[in-house]
């Protein structure tokens, strides 16, 4: 087995280096990293239904589509990952006991009473600190998850405050919990970098044939053009959404403008336009205009600002009539 600790805080290298690593090392690796703010979709969620996107627009944030399933995370400098990535493919069929429960010694050895609690939550007096999720991806089993050490719970609320009832759809959903950080339950004050000591410490007991490993330049090379074709496209974080409908009402100067998308693999499949405005041209020009445009918000800018989109309803915000549309 590999011990990594993933010198990068961006998230796409790091998820890209998972994908790396399950179709490229014949070893079994054990990955630790940090990202700097960022949020993680699961698989099989609709991105958008997800985030709050004025506010990832806002501080910049990354969103990243990971490989496994399950509820959105945001990850912070305060915010330790953790990654198996295991050629036991059976092992998906098992519970998350196994690769969480080294975490789990760690922190009942400072003191603190940590559980695995429902499928794949760790928690602490049933607030949670863990979410771990894990798939089958070529012929292997990656099984990761968070610990918020030390997270800015703020920012975690913020990037994750959305409004769910715009969006129909039949995507997985977050379900939120209450959260809690490891640092406000120990004895003694820890440094997360001592944390982080401990935890590798423990794995490395657990497998007495591990060896410390770091990328080298030609890993480094494949991740980043993993990185650049996949990780950070729209296309894979935003357009691989599963198909959804989305709803809005925007009142403004103009007055009351209502939008109804329907979006297939994050392209504008039909767009209808309704509201009390008052228009010189047929709203039906920009609905066909918007038809077949990437439901992307650089994308919708470009046709809007085109059309002159104060011909069909006045006095309206650019800004705020975008965020309207998602």
């Amino acid at each position: 087995m590999l011990s990594i600790f993933s010198t990068s805080r961006f998230a796409p290298f790091n998820i890209a280096a998972e994908e790396y690593i399950l179709r490229s090392f014949k070893q079994d690796v054990f990955m630790l990293y940090i990202n700097n703010p960022s949020i993680i979709v699961g698989r099989h969620q609709n991105t958008l239904a997800e985030i709050n996107q004025d506010w990832v627009i806002l501080k910049q944030i990354p969103v990243v589509r990971r490989l496994t399933g399950g509820g959105s995370v945001f990850h912070d400098p305060g915010n330790l990952n953790f990654s198996f990535l295991m050629h036991d493919a059976e092992e998906t069929t098992r519970s998350f006991e196994r690769y969480t429960r080294p975490v789990l010694d760690v922190l009942n050895d400072l003191g603190v009473n940590a559980i695995l609690e429902g499928r794949n939550d760790l928690t602490i007096g049933g607030r949670k600190f863990s979410g771990n999720a894990k798939t089958n991806a070529f012929g292997k089993t990656l099984q990761h998850g968070t610990i918020l050490f030390s997270s800015k719970i703020g920012d975690l609320s913020a990037a994750l405050k959305v409004k769910p009832f715009k969006f129909n759809d039949k995507a997985v959903k977050s379900i939120r919990a209450r959260v809690t950080n490891v640092s406000e339950h120990l004895l003694a004050p820890l440094a997360l970098e001592d944390f982080v000591g401990l935890v590798r410490s423990k794995v490395h007991s657990l497998y007495p044939d591990i060896e410390e490993y770091s990328f080298c330049e030609a890993d480094n090379a494949a991740i980043h053009t993993l990185v650049k074709e996949k990780y950070d496209t729209w296309e894979w974080n935003f357009g691989r959404s599963p198909n959804y409908n989305i709803s809005h009402e925007l009142r403004c100067n103009a007055g009351i403008i209502e939008l109804y998308l329907q979006v297939d693999k994050g392209i504008i499949q039909e767009i209808k336009i309704f509201g009390d405005y008052f228009s010189s041209r047929e709203t039906s020009e920009l609905e066909k205009a918007l038809t077949c445009v990437p439901h992307r918000r650089e994308a919708i800018s470009e046709v809007l600002q085109r059309m002159d989109y104060r011909s069909f309803f006045g006095d309206v915000d650019l800004e705020n009539l975008l965020s309207a549309m998602f």
